[in-house]
This record gives structure tokens, C-alpha cells and sequence, in this order.
């Protein structure tokens, strides 16, 4: 073999490994049909008797190629805020390796489960909303969470009797998976953002501020966490319900930011050098019609069309700003945090 051809050989062959890997994990979240779940437990005791280290046992059925499996999980209440609000709280699953081997879940030992929050006649239609959000920062960024909707039958035990509710939900990959197909690391200490990798905590500042979103912070891993790649650091974003995109009955806004509502956008990325920001601000122009024909590909799915046409005005007032010079000049440029 020559040289250089030998050189090449190692080259495609360095440049297969540290691309995004496929991973057994991967079989779960690659086909997006919405996968039919079911579930029983009480959710007062999720609430009560749960913490990090504290799971309740449970078995859960799921369907595949026309065929109901079973399997046991372990899960536990997350979060702080919606766990203290919600009636359903977000779920941290478990599942033993040994009952993974071999079927659609292998690789996926840990995940997280949201749920819709309260009983409410917009409860599926918030969830819909907060999934398609993550579908759209795959649009923006090669660093996201991969997810799977899910259709959950779910039965919960009150005292002699057990009431059943049909709930919208999805899965989210755990970060490790997230950095194994990256070939990264996740770590978890203070830093400040302008450490960052610019690109990509430029792109996350930009999604925040399309989202409506002002209950993030990417130094202190608050609804985010940090991942070391390819010798720089970037920001995973997650929990997308407390904001403008999504506006829940619960959502509370923080109002020495100087807004009113979680319908207000406030930026919160940090300066950077504007050839930074203009470069983003390109991408999210040029991947408009697709984010648009993303969101449009949902239409059906939500009970109320009220609650769809809300959550696509707010994604096209987002691009009737950046595409306005002089309101993306003062509302982002300038507006960019230097502290």
C-alpha cells in the first residue's frame, strides 16, 4: 500500500470513529412513531416516597412489531418545580440490563419520562408542544437529546379503585448516551458560558430566546449540562415547559428580568463577537422552512387547534424578529448579557 494511500485509509477510518456512533440505544429513538406504553402506579406515593436513590418497582408494557412485551422498571419522581406542582411528575426510569438485552430498550438503562402536569384539557397538547421543541434544536445543533413520543395507558391505584387517564408523553435519552455517541463527556461544575464553544452556546442562547425561555442557565447546569467534545465545551438544553413556546397554566415568569409573562422573550446569551451572532442568525434563517414544515407536520396531532396555531405564531414572531435588522440588532445584539 502507498503511503498515501495508506494515509487516507487511516484518515476515513479516524474520521468514522469520531463522528456520532450508532448505538444499540439508538433503535429506541431512531423510529419516531409514537410507541404505545403502559403504566400503573400511585402517583401520590411517586410523590411522597421517591427521591434519588429511592424507586418504586412497577412493570411496564409497551408495544412492538404487533406484539405487547413486558418489563420491569424502577422509577422515581424528578425535578423540583413541576414535581411540586404537577399531579403527574416527570419520571427518572431504571431498567435492570438483564431485562434490556434483546429488545427495543437495550442500551437504555436510564431515561427520563415526561408527562403532562396537571389534569387539564390542554395537559397533552403542553407535552406535544415541549417534544416538538427538542425536535427543533436537532434542527440547530449536532449536540442534543435524542426523544420518542409515547402514548401512555395509564392506570393509578385510589384506594379500592384504579382510574385510567390517556396521556401524551416522551422519553428522553440520558446524558450519557448523549456523550457516548458524541464520543464527549458529561460534567458537572460551575462555568461560565463565554468558555464555551461560541457556535454552539450561540445557537442554545438564540433557541432559548425562540423558545420564550428565561428558566435556564448553562453555567450552573440549571435545565442543561455541560459536555466536553472534540476539545471544547457545549451546552445540552432540556425542560422546555416554562415558557412562552409551551405557556403552561403553571408557568411563572421572572419578573426582574423586566417582563410580564413567559410570552415575553428576553435574551439571555452573553456578547460575543458579532460575526458569532450574525453566523447563527444565517442558520436559523436558512433552516426556517424547515423548522416551519416541522412544526406543520404535528397540526393533526393536537386536540385543541388552538393550542398548535398559538405554539406556531410564537416560532414565526421569532423569525419576523431576526429577520428584521433593527429589531434583532436591539433586542438580541444588544441586548446580549456581559455579565
Amino acid at each position: 500500500m502507498k503511503l498515501q494511500t495508506f494515509s487516507s485509509f487511516i484518515y476515513l477510518c479516524t474520521s468514522f470513529i469520531f463522528a456520532q456512533v450508532e448505538l444499540p440505544s439508538d433503535q429506541l429513538f431512531n423510529d419516531q412513531t409514537p410507541l404505545e406504553i403502559k403504566l400503573s402506579y400511585s402517583n401520590s406515593e411517586m410523590q411522597k416516597d421517591t427521591d434519588d436513590s429511592t424507586f418504586i418497582k412497577t412493570n411496564m408494557e409497551f408495544l412492538h412489531e404487533q406484539k405487547w412485551n413486558n418489563m420491569e422498571v424502577s422509577l422515581r419522581a424528578r425535578g423540583n418545580f413541576r414535581r411540586s406542582k404537577c399531579y403527574f411528575p416527570p419520571i427518572k426510569m431504571k431498567i435492570k440490563k438483564k431485562q434490556l438485552e434483546g429488545t427495543l430498550f437495550e442500551g437504555n438503562k436510564t431515561m427520563k419520562l415526561v408527562m403532562p402536569c396537571k389534569m387539564e384539557k390542554e395537559n397533552n397538547d403542553n407535552v406535544l408542544q415541549e417534544f416538538i421543541a427538542y425536535k427543533l434544536y436537532e434542527i440547530i445543533s449536532p449536540y442534543h437529546f435524542k426523544t420518542r413520543r409515547v402514548h401512555i395507558d395509564f392506570s393509578e391505584p385510589v384506594r379500592s379503585n384504579v382510574k385510567k387517564y390517556e396521556l401524551t408523553g416522551f422519553f428522553i435519552e440520558d446524558d450519557k448516551m448523549v456523550a457516548k455517541r458524541n464520543d464527549g463527556k458529561i460534567f458537572e461544575r460551575y462555568m461560565h458560558p463565554l468558555a464555551m464553544e461560541d457556535l454552539t452556546s450561540v445557537r442554545n442562547a438564540y433557541f432559548q430566546f425562540l423558545l420564550g425561555n428565561t428558566d435556564f442557565s448553562v453555567a450552573y447546569q440549571h435545565n442543561g449540562k455541560l459536555m466536553y467534545v472534540n476539545n471544547v465545551t457545549v451546552p445540552l438544553p432540556y425542560d422546555f415547559d416554562m415558557t412562552g413556546w409551551v405557556s403552561p397554566s403553571y408557568a411563572v415568569v421572572n419578573q426582574t428580568l423586566g417582563i410580564d409573562s413567559v410570552n415575553d422573550r428576553k435574551y439571555r446569551g452573553f456578547k460575543r463577537d458579532v460575526k458569532v451572532f450574525d453566523k447563527v442568525r444565517s442558520e436559523y434563517i436558512a433552516n426556517k422552512q424547515k423548522m416551519l414544515s416541522l412544526v406543520s407536520s404535528f397540526e393533526g396531532d393536537f386536540e385543541n387547534p388552538t393550542e398548535f396555531s398559538k405554539m406556531n405564531s410564537f416560532l414565526i414572531s421569532f423569525f419576523e424578529l431576526i429577520e428584521d435588522d433593527k429589531a434583532y440588532q436591539k433586542q438580541i445584539v444588544e441586548a446580549a448579557r456581559v455579565k
